[in-house]
């Protein structure tokens, strides 16, 4: 019997009209717990006092890995590209905005 390999599964991705339009976002609050990782995405402006989350994405901590390396070789990929991606100064007054990673416990980004 010849070696068989498994034929890949095609799956077709559907783009609504609200969702092509994306959100912006300059802040992600990351929660976890040992059955899922909580991403809140959201946006602080200056002069407004409070930040509202725009989108929530729930998912496993497998894929929450899988995103990780994806994002790392996307970012890779881009840098080849265009260049390496700066992080000027350091992080924001009051820990807004994305935040390079911290040590230990909960992270916010």
């Amino acid at each position: 019997m010849a070696n068989q390999h498994p034929q890949q599964q095609q799956i077709n991705i559907e783009l609504g009209e609200k969702e092509a339009e994306g959100i912006y976002s300059n802040l992600a609050i990351i929660t976890h717990s040992p059955a899922e990782f909580v991403i809140d995405f959201t946006r602080v402006l200056p002069g407004v006092p409070k930040a509202k989350v725009h989108a929530r994405v729930i998912t496993t901590p497998q894929h929450a890995k899988l995103l990780l390396n994806a994002l790392r070789e996307n970012i890779e990929k881009y840098e080849h590209s265009f260049g390496e991606i700066k992080i000027h100064g350091e992080p924001t007054a009051g820990g807004f905005g994305f935040q390079p990673p911290t040590t230990g416990g909960e992270k916010v980004h």
